[in-house]
C-alpha cells in the first residue's frame, strides 16, 4: 500500500544544526526567548505523537483480538479523525505562515525548511491512504467483520508509516525551528 513512498530516514545535515549547537534542546525551556507560543507548538507535536501511537496501538489490539470490533471502530473514528485533521491543519499553517517567518528571519536554513515541506507532502499522501483505509475498515466492521481484517491491516500499515514519518520529521522540525526562534527572538 505504501511501497511507492520514500521516507526520509537521515536527520538534517550538520549545516542545519549550527544554531542547535548554540541552543541545545535541554536549554530551550529555561531560555528567556523561549515563549509560550513555542511551547504550544511543541505541545502540538507531542499530541501528534500520542495520537499516532493510540491509533497504531488500538489497531494492534483489534488485530490481536483483544478488543471488540465496535469499540475499535469507534476509537478509530475518533482518534483517527483527530490525528488527520490536526496534522493537516498544523502543517498547512507551518507551510504557509510559520516556515516563511523562519525563512525571513534566517535564510541560511531555507534548504532545511524545504526538506520539511517535502516531508509534509509525503505525510499528506500517507494520511490520505490512512483515511481511505480507516473509512473502509469502519464500514466493513459494521457490515462484515471477517472481511474487514484486510482493511484493518492497511490501517495498521498506514499508522506505522505515520509514526515513522513523524519520528524523524518532528525532531528535525523542532531542532531547526526552535533555535531560530530563540536566536532571533521570534514568536514572543
Amino acid at each position: 500500500m505504501l511501497e511507492d513512498l520514500t521516507f526520509r530516514e537521515k536527520p538534517l545535515s550538520s549545516d542545519m544544526q549550527i544554531l542547535l549547537n548554540e541552543y541545545p534542546r535541554e536549554a530551550w525551556e529555561g531560555h528567556p526567548n523561549f515563549k509560550n507560543a513555542t511551547r504550544q507548538w511543541l505541545g502540538a507535536h507531542q499530541m501528534f505523537r500520542r495520537l499516532s501511537e493510540i491509533v497504531r496501538g488500538d489497531t494492534e489490539q483489534y488485530l490481536d483480538k483483544k478488543v471488540e470490533a465496535e469499540k475499535y471502530a469507534s476509537r478509530l473514528s475518533v482518534y483517527g479523525s483527530r490525528l488527520v485533521g490536526n496534522l493537516h491543519g498544523h502543517h498547512g499553517w507551518e507551510d504557509y505562515e510559520f516556515f516563511p517567518e523562519l525563512s525571513s528571519a534566517d535564510q541560511r536554513f531555507d534548504s532545511g525548511l524545504e526538506i520539511l515541506e517535502k516531508d509534509h507532502e509525503v505525510l499528506d499522501t500517507v494520511l490520505d491512504r490512512f483515511t481511505k483505509s480507516a473509512n473502509s475498515s469502519i464500514q466493513m466492521l459494521q457490515m462484515d467483520e471477517a472481511g474487514a481484517r484486510d482493511f484493518v491491516g492497511e490501517v495498521h500499515e498506514a499508522s506505522e508509516a505515520v509514526e515513522k514519518l513523524l519520528a524523524r520529521h518532528l525532531v528535525d522540525e523542532e531542532e531547526l525551528a526552535v533555535p531560530i526562534i530563540i536566536h532571533h527572538k521570534l514568536r514572543g
